[in-house]
């Protein structure tokens, strides 16, 4: 083939898996490994993250690594699921104080929703992570797992619906893209599937009221993630993330959600099989990007070998996402936070 014919080849997709890494530094091997692997994007964790400049330094050297302006995402929800932590960067409360403000005034909590959602994407960007794995769009019920508790809005559809989408609002305010999870509804879960499969028995006519209604009202949002639990009324064997039923009859069907879809991660011990089956089990199903997050290096050498690159549907859904960072919205972070400040003190007083 001639070198100009080459040239008109569409350029190779990265590899459809976003990896985290060991330290708050790459190592030699770490800086190798993907630049050889070309990842589609990173995930930090606490792990990852002492001060301001070191998290800047790293997120640079990531995506130095594979030679673009990769996505570095991030769980920074606010309240126990947060990365980044006094002393160095504020708290931010739970999505349930912002729902307990909703209850009580909805034009209130709505703004403090979207003020939340508006400031973590100043405190992210500032470091350079430019993907949120926020908001929760899960429903809660009496019984279920306490793995989502109050990282939920509340129990109430259209509230969840209203907060999550203010939030994730604030977060596209700040160039930040929000991720809406856990597809199609984690709420329901008796288990954490951090630590083994949750398996959810309600009837589908009962999930599309309850647990899948928020995501159906939010199907528009340009990410989402999906849950590693089983659904017996639409798939009773595998997980919705590796269920090409659930996902393409549920989540891109009755839903309708048409963004980029990651799966979530692959070292909960909710999935079956080593690293590599994992990654080709999630991306086979439906999801476009596999999430691996411990940073083990034996183990995203095994799902590189594994993982297929990113799909030419999975990049055109990226690259409509992408193209959302572009539009920052001044603000004056300060003032956006004292404004929080006492809405979330009015809720108490």
């Amino acid at each position: 083939m001639s070198a100009a014919s080459s040239s008109n080849e569409p350029p190779r997709q990265p590899l459809a898996v976003a990896f985290g890494c060991a330290g708050p530094d790459l190592t030699a091997q770490e800086r190798a490994f993907f630049r050889e692997a070309d990842p589609f994007g990173f995930i930090l964790f606490r792990r990852n993250a002492e001060t301001p400049e070191q998290v800047r330094r790293l997120t640079g050297d990531l995506r130095d690594a594979v030679g673009r302006d990769a996505p570095v995402l991030i769980d920074q929800e606010g309240g126990r699921v947060a990365r980044l932590r006094p002393p160095h960067w504020p708290e931010f409360p739970a999505a349930r104080r912002l729902g307990d403000l909703a209850e009580r005034d909805p034009e209130a909590g709505t703004r403090a929703a979207w003020l939340d959602g508006r400031l973590l994407a100043h405190l992210l960007a500032d470091v350079g992570i430019d993907v949120d794995c926020a908001p929760v769009a899960d429903l809660p019920v009496p019984g279920a797992h306490d793995v989502i508790g109050d990282r939920a809005f509340g129990a109430d559809p259209g509230l969840v619906a209203r907060l999550a989408r203010a939030q994730a609002e604030g977060l596209l305010a700040g160039g930040v893209l929000p991720v809406v999870k856990h597809l199609p509804g984690h709420g329901r879960a008796c288990a954490d599937s951090h630590k083994e499969l949750p398996v959810v028995t309600a009837e589908r006519a009962v999930l599309e009221a309850t647990d899948f209604a928020p995501f159906r009202a939010l199907a528009d949002l340009p990410c989402g993630m999906a849950a590693h639990v089983v659904y017996t009324a639409l798939d009773p064997d595998r997980p919705a993330s590796t269920s090409a039923a659930v996902i393409g009859t549920v989540i891109r069907g009755w839903i309708g959600f048409q963004g980029l879809l990651f799966s979530d991660d692959l070292s909960m011990q909710a999935l079956r099989g080593g690293p590599g089956e994992r990654a080709r089990a999630v991306l086979a199903g439906g999801c476009d990007v596999a999430l691996h997050c411990n940073g083990i290096l034996a183990e995203m050498l095994e799902i590189a070998a594994a993982a297929p690159h990113l799909s030419e549907t999975g990049a055109a859904r990226w690259a409509r996402a992408a193209a959302l960072r572009d539009a920052v919205e001044p603000a004056d972070a300060g003032a956006l936070r004292r404004e929080l400040d006492a809405l979330l003190a009015a809720r108490i007083a």
